[in-house]
């Protein structure tokens, strides 16, 4: 919490400045999204921009501090927890999406999806958007079946088949990682996955199939009406690079995969 509020004042010193068109203000959660702005910060500096990244630590802030104009984008969501606000779906709009993080369900008291008991409680995230991911998740792996079209935003009360009587609890996501002390498993974000230490693919007792086709890639976004500033036109060519694609590739072992 300490470091969200930290950003949070780096913002508003920002947004205090002059306005600079050689400088891009952009919010971003630490892994991976500030990594990689951080690795192309070099590429920005050589077509004539400034990338100053301001880190965030939870998935409200970057789009309330976009909209207030404290930073001009941000690098940290989806498409359906955009849209998940009509607020900010009115008010911002995605230019390019650059991976995917494949969503998992993990836990500290069992190996498998098999050794969950009758009862088990699992930790969902809060939000729509993620909290339906993480449902589509548990029932692409048989253990629950959610309604006819409940769709990207399923919820708890979507639920008409629940076998082994699963119990959930909708806690922040970036809290996730911190509840597997307390639950029987948790599903949670890539990003907060890795910040945890936990690698998706070789942790997760189960994890998305996911590839450039899922609607779960993570996007530029800026307000409405600055989607051909010169700025992002220069970070979409600098992200959407060979580099950028061998570094996710290689960095964290297929938790991070690039759409483009």
């Amino acid at each position: 919490m300490k470091k969200t509020f930290l950003a949070l004042a780096t913002a508003a010193v920002l947004a205090g400045c002059t306005a600079d068109g050689s400088v891009l203000r952009i919010g971003a959660t630490p892994v991976p999204h500030a990594e990689l702005l951080e690795l192309v910060s070099g590429v920005m500096a050589e077509a004539g921009f400034a990338l100053r990244i301001v880190e965030f630590t939870d998935f409200i802030t970057p789009n309330m501090a976009l909209m207030a104009g404290d930073i001009d984008a941000n690098f940290f969501q989806h498409m359906p927890f955009l849209r998940s606000n009509a607020q900010w779906y009115a008010g911002l709009a995605p230019v390019f999406a650059v991976h995917v993080e494949p969503f998992g369900l993990y836990s500290l008291r069992f190996a498998g999806i098999d050794e969950l008991p009758h009862g088990a409680t699992v930790a969902i995230p809060a939000d729509p958007s993620n909290g339906g991911r993480a449902l589509l998740l548990l029932q692409a792996n048989g253990l629950i079946t959610l309604r006819e079209g409940a769709g990207l935003l399923a919820m708890p009360h979507d639920i008409i088949y629940n076998p082994r009587g699963l119990v959930f609890h909708a806690l922040e996501a970036a809290q996730l990682p911190r509840s597997l002390e307390d639950v029987d498993a948790a599903a949670i974000n890539g990003n907060f996955a890795m910040q945890a230490g936990l690698n998706p693919v070789r942790d997760s007792l189960i994890i998305e199939d996911a590839d450039a086709e899922s609607p779960f890639a993570n996007v530029v976004v800026v307000r409405r009406g600055y989607e051909d500033d010169p700025r992002i036109l220069a970070l979409q060519q600098a992200l959407l690079s060979p580099r950028v694609r061998e570094f996710i590739e290689t960095r964290h072992d297929g938790g991070v995969l690039p759409v483009f």
